[in-house]
């Protein structure tokens, strides 16, 4: 008999059925990634114990404790809405964003233009030299590089800038004392955008306490959109990045070079040839570098 059904139902299937059972499986899809990139996975885990004590209360006969069960449950939805009210808000603000919907589908092919991976090469290359400058001299920074996610809320927030990137404009920018140090730096296209800019914090109760306000700028905004971000610490000149709401710390410039280069350039296929002439380069421009570093310092 079920078998059967089974048949009947295949028989009566439809293409808007199967996208039916496409778009059901990308929202959960979604749904599960978000929930278990933000606190909101925590309050997800408790539920589910809550659910699970209520169907063995059940099961076993408990009386009192499926009454009181059966009372939260009756505002159980209130209460989930209260409780995940952040995480929902942020959820409806990024569907909103259509923009970054439709940039998702231009991303690599934009991304795959030789000028523009240029541009954010050499953007890459000032940003690790600058944060290894900062890291130094214990220079609090924050540097966000915008992907898919469109920022121009955030660029709103601080002052118009639209320069290269070099260790020289963001020297002048986070330098103590100017008015753009306490913000942050939006890298757009390989170019500063905007400075001074004000980003939206995290509520992640897992920072650490030597970890303050940039941090949790820095953070938020991995948060909230796709970007990638760079924080140098002020008090211990710590180098950290942030990704998908996830802070990672430690860095020095190679490796924040390495990981900047594979976040933000595509990898594409390249002859040995070409592998052997970009190490040669790279490393002339490191030696280039590095005379006119002693050079400056014996000055």
């Amino acid at each position: 008999m079920n078998l059967n059904v089974i048949i009947s139902n295949f028989q009566t299937f439809k293409l808007v059925d199967l996208l039916d059972i496409v778009i059901v499986a990308f929202v959960v899809y979604q749904l599960l990634g978000f929930i278990s990139r933000t606190r909101a996975g925590q309050l997800a885990r408790g539920a589910l114990i809550v659910v699970l004590i209520y169907l063995i209360a059940a099961t076993l006969h408990m009386r009192t404790i499926t009454w009181i069960m059966d009372a939260l449950l009756q505002v159980g939805l209130l209460t989930l809405v209260v409780v995940f009210q952040p995480e929902i808000r942020r959820a409806l603000e990024q569907m909103g964003q259509t923009d970054q919907w439709i940039s998702k589908v231009f991303w690599r092919s934009r991304h795959n233009d030789p000028s523009l991976r240029g541009s954010w090469r050499s953007a890459i290359i000032a940003i690790c030299d600058a944060a290894e400058r900062f890291s130094e001299t214990k220079t609090g920074a924050l540097i966000v590089l915008e992907r898919r996610t469109n920022l121009s809320e955030i660029v709103r927030t601080g002052t118009p800038v639209n320069s290269e990137v070099n260790l020289e404009v963001l020297g002048t920018i986070f330098y103590e004392g100017t008015p753009l140090h306490d913000g942050a730096a939006i890298i757009e296209n390989g170019r500063i955008k905007a400075a001074g800019c004000v980003l939206p914090l995290s509520n992640n109760l897992d920072l650490g306490k030597d970890m303050g306000t940039r941090h949790r700028a820095c953070l938020g905004i991995a948060e909230n959109s796709d970007a990638i971000a760079v924080v140098v610490s002020e008090e211990t000149g710590i180098i950290s990045m942030a990704k998908n709401g996830v802070l990672i710390r430690h860095f020095d410039r190679q490796s924040l070079y390495t990981r900047l280069i594979d976040e933000m350039i595509p990898k594409e296929p390249v002859t040995e040839k070409a592998k052997t002439i970009d190490g040669w380069k790279e490393q002339v421009q490191r030696l280039v570098e590095r005379v006119t570093k002693g050079k400056e310092e014996e000055k």
